[in-house]
């Protein structure tokens, strides 16, 4: 069923007039232009599509844009500020934490959220919350290290 929907995208408040079972990725990168999330597998076991919903990471390929109404949405493109990428951004390209790129916004996602919850996680904390996001490339140690490093450089990687 059409219907508006309204919340508040990367900070700022956004309203969509679409089919509310449409899937939130497909809006993000068909309706408002926001390519950074992927598709990856659709079916909520790659981590690809990882975006924030009132700071839980949420598989948006999975979820219906009529059950973010009235909540927060973060995606990569809202991480950065005023021009400067965040310093889980900047880590992950000092460490190379990527190949292809394709999961790194799913995995710098994921690991915000982490950093939210656990300002200084530990190797273990890091790989059991990063598991269940997928890397072909095999940039996974490169990727704990990264998260480490901002996690030590931030209080917890998190503005």
């Amino acid at each position: 069923m059409q219907r508006t929907i309204s919340f508040t995208l990367n900070g700022k408040p956004e309203r969509v007039t679409v089919d509310d079972e449409r899937m939130l990725l497909w809006v993000l990168r068909g309706d408002l232009g926001l390519t950074g999330t992927k598709f990856g597998c659709g079916t909520a076991m790659c981590g690809a599509c990882t975006v924030i919903v009132d700071k839980e990471p949420v598989r948006s390929c999975s979820i219906p844009v009529k059950d973010i109404a009235g909540k927060q949405v973060l995606t990569i493109e809202g991480l950065a500020q005023d021009g400067k990428l965040h310093p889980l951004q900047d880590a992950f390209i000092k460490h190379h934490a990527f190949q292809c790129g394709f999961c790194t916004p799913g995995m710098i996602l994921n690991a915000y959220t982490l950093l939210l919850k656990q300002p200084r996680p530990t190797r273990d904390e890091i790989v059991r919350h990063m598991d269940d996001n997928l890397c072909r490339c095999g940039s996974h140690n490169r990727v704990v290290e990264a998260i480490k490093e901002a996690a030590a450089g931030t209080r917890g990687g998190v503005r």
